[in-house]
Order: C-alpha cells, then structure tokens, then sequence
C-alpha cells in the first residue's frame, strides 16, 4: 500500500469522525432549542394565570401523587388536579394548547385533537347513550379506578373543556420539569430534562374510534389498527402460531394504577423476523413514539431501533378486520425499554368503537433514569 492511499485512508477516517460529531452537535442543538420553545410557553401559559389559577396548576416535581393522577375515566368519576380548559378564558386556553403543541409534533397534536374531537361527539351524544350502563359502576379494566355507586350528574362527563393541565416543577431550560394533559381517553405525561424528553406513561384512548367531522370519517387510533393488522398479515403461518395467543385478552395489563407492575414477554421475538417486518413494527411503534415533538422521538425511536431484535408482538383475538374499520383484538409490544398495549373494549356495542392504547418505558416513566442522581 503506498503512502498516498494510507493518507486517503486516514482522511477518509477523519472525516467520518468529523460528520459523526457535526451529526451529534446539531441534534443536541436542535434538541436544546426544543427545550427552549416549550420552556418559553410554559412561561406564556403561566403569564395568563392569575395567582390562585397558577397554585392550582402548579404541582412539586416530586408529587407521586400527582404524577398517578391519569386514567381512561371521565374527569367526572376519577377527578384530576390542575385546571381545566372550561375553567379558562379564550386566551388562557389559547396558550395552554400552544403548550402542548409546543411538546408533540404535529402528528401527534392532531392525534390529541382528535381524541378530543371525538369526546364531543360523546357530548352530543351523552343523553341518548349513558356511559356504563345507567351511569353507575364502570367497567372494572382498572379497578383502582371505579367510579362510587350511583349515578353520576348528567352532562358533566365529556367535552373538549373537561381536560386537564398541570405542571410539576418550574419550567426550565435545564431542571427537570413536567408537563401533564388529559382527561376522557388521554394521559399525557412529559418529563423534560434540558433537551431530553419522555413521553411515558402515556394513555391514549377513542370512544368513538370512528366518527365523522365536517364531512370526513376521523379515526384517531386508525393507524395503530392498521399498522398492527399489517403486521400479523406479513407474517408466515410458524411466525402466526407464536404471536398469536390462544387464550384472549380483553383489556389494559399495565393501564392507570399499574406503575411498576411488571409483566413477562410473549408471543413472537422481532430477532425471528424478517428486515421487512422489523420495519413494519418499528413503523408501528413510531405511532406512539412519534407523538411527543420530533427531536426527542428521534432519539427514543434509535433506542428502540437499538432494542428490536430483543423486542416482542403479542396478538389476541380476531385476526381480520373490514377495510376502514378498527381492529377488535388486544396486541402488545414489549422490548427492554418499552410496553405498548392496544385493547379494544368489549361492551355491548361494537369494540372496534371504543379502544384504549398504553405508552410505557418500564425503566423510564416519569422520566425516572433522566432524573436518577
């Protein structure tokens, strides 16, 4: 070898160290910048408040309790803490969304607006359709969180104005904070250190799965339906036999109240798959990573890219489903990082109509490893 191809050699080497590092100064900047943006509407949000509203929503970053109080449930049978959207002016309602759209990126910002569109129509619909039978005991998915016997005040149940916003810790640029934003169907739950970011535990959730809106047909969790649907499809019949479970599931293992519950892997291992079915469930997992804003889902998908080969499909139920329609069977997701739970509610209605879907880190919620010291 001569002297000018061990020099083109060491160059070469050169370079790519020199991209490797340029590739990982501008995520962190980018990422710092993200911070920042939602940082800065935090601190417009909380501008708006008067000083009473600014105590309701302002909670210590430590408040275990606080930090558990999520669910699937109406605001009406299990209340939450902060401050609604009803209990706001135009304005103040203006910057609480900006929050959160500042923290999603835009396709989960629709996705959340959706799921809220979608308990409108419950609103329209509440009068001619009880929730639970005659308004009485739920059902009992998550028996932490049963409503009290008895009926429940008509109309006070769904709508766009009873989801909540809280704030743990202060918001900044470099301490850990979070941010929190739910109410019928959705928990999100945000830890934000500097310019990292956790998504987990988060619950999203569609009662009516399927609805229309100015004339189109709006499914929120469709993707997730779909995506799953072609998955199982992709796979051969010796692959089907091991993801596909003989006994049924029928609900949420690790749903609200289950945090550090921790549960065995099952079904089919992605290291049997093929690259093309590898692609297609990180494809699907990105419908959950993909909702906080795109820096921070960058970095969680290449960990979870990093996890597939350890990660594992779970299927249980049918396993068709007509074209445009929700799926009715439970799937699962498990890997060293990550839970993610699709469950259909079997009800007296069609439970392709009412879904619930769980988001989960089991070595990261609430942002538990950011924050380890």
């Amino acid at each position: 070898m001569t002297i000018f191809a061990l020099r083109r050699i060491r160059l070469a080497g050169v370079m790519v160290m020199i991209c490797s590092l340029l590739i990982v100064t501008t995520a962190k900047k980018a990422g710092t910048e993200s911070s920042r943006r939602i940082v800065t509407a935090a601190n417009t949000f909380l501008a708006t408040l008067n000083e009473k509203q600014r105590q309701t929503v302002l909670f210590a970053f430590d408040d275990k309790q606080q930090r558990a109080r999520w669910s699937n449930f109406p605001t009406a049978v299990v209340p939450r803490r902060g401050i609604s959207l009803k209990e706001m002016s135009l304005a103040q309602r203006s910057a609480a969304m900006a929050l959160v759209s500042s923290a999603l990126s835009p396709k989960g910002f629709e996705k959340v607006q959706q799921i809220m569109e979608g308990d409108e129509v419950n609103k329209i619909n509440e009068a001619n359709h009880p929730p639970f039978g005659n308004h009485g005991t739920p059902p009992l998915g998550n028996r932490v969180h049963q409503a009290p016997r008895g009926d429940l005040p008509a109309g006070a149940l769904f709508g766009k104005d009873l989801y909540y916003i809280s704030i743990l810790g202060m918001p900044s640029a470099k301490n850990p904070w979070m941010l929190q934003f739910g109410g019928h169907h959705l928990a999100l739950n945000i830890t934000i250190v500097g310019e990292r970011g956790v998504l987990t535990p988060t619950l999203t959730g569609a009662q009516p799965a399927l609805y229309k809106l100015g004339g189109k047909t709006v499914r929120p969790l469709g993707q997730e339906s779909d995506k799953a649907l072609a998955l199982l499809n992709a796979l051969d019949d010796s692959q089907r036999k091991q993801a596909i479970l003989s006994s049924r599931l029928a609900d949420l293992v690790l749903g609200p109240g289950q945090d550090g519950k921790v549960i065995q892997p099952e079904g089919l291992k992605a290291s049997a798959m093929t690259k093309r079915q590898k692609s297609m469930l990180l494809d699907l997992i990105g419908e959950w990573a993909g909702i906080i804003h795109e820096d921070v889902a960058a970095a969680r998908m290449a960990e979870v890219k990093a996890d597939i080969n350890e990660t594992w499909f779970l299927w249980s139920g049918p396993t068709t489903a007509a074209q445009g329609q929700n799926i009715t069977a439970y799937y699962r997701i498990q890997g060293p990082h990550l839970v993610i739970e699709y469950a259909p509610q079997g009800e007296r209605d069609d439970p392709a109509t009412h879904v619930h879907t769980m988001y989960r880190d089991p070595t990261n919620d609430y942002g538990r490893e950011l924050t380890k010291k």
